[in-house]
């Protein structure tokens, strides 16, 4: 489901790939954090990142891109283990004034 502002980025993306800025872009990718495992007869379930969009340049490099007003607590642990993970550059956008800017 997209709210507001996901959707103004999503119609933003869809600019951008027709004028050839980017390759493709997909919706809601999910990154493995941490795979399930079991210890002490307990399993504990794998870790999850889903974003909300995910860029593919030209260059073949991948912008992973979530849309939020602020970073929550639980947000910032996942952040960390991304950035650990992937290679890839994770950009945490608000809409502020009509336009995207960092968070």
């Amino acid at each position: 489901m997209l709210f507001r502002s996901e959707a103004r980025y999503y119609s933003e993306l869809k600019l951008r790939e027709r004028a050839g800025e980017i390759n493709f872009f997909r919706l809601q990718p999910r990154y493995r954090l941490l795979d399930s495992f079991e210890k002490h007869g307990k399993t504990h379930r794998a870790i999850d990142y889903i974003a909300d969009f995910d860029i593919h340049n030209g260059d073949g490099s991948i912008e992973v891109v979530d849309i939020k007003g602020f970073k929550t607590e639980v947000f910032k642990i996942k952040e960390k283990m991304f950035n650990k993970k992937y290679p890839h550059k994770l950009s945490i956008l608000k809409l502020e004034k009509g336009r995207f800017v960092e968070v």
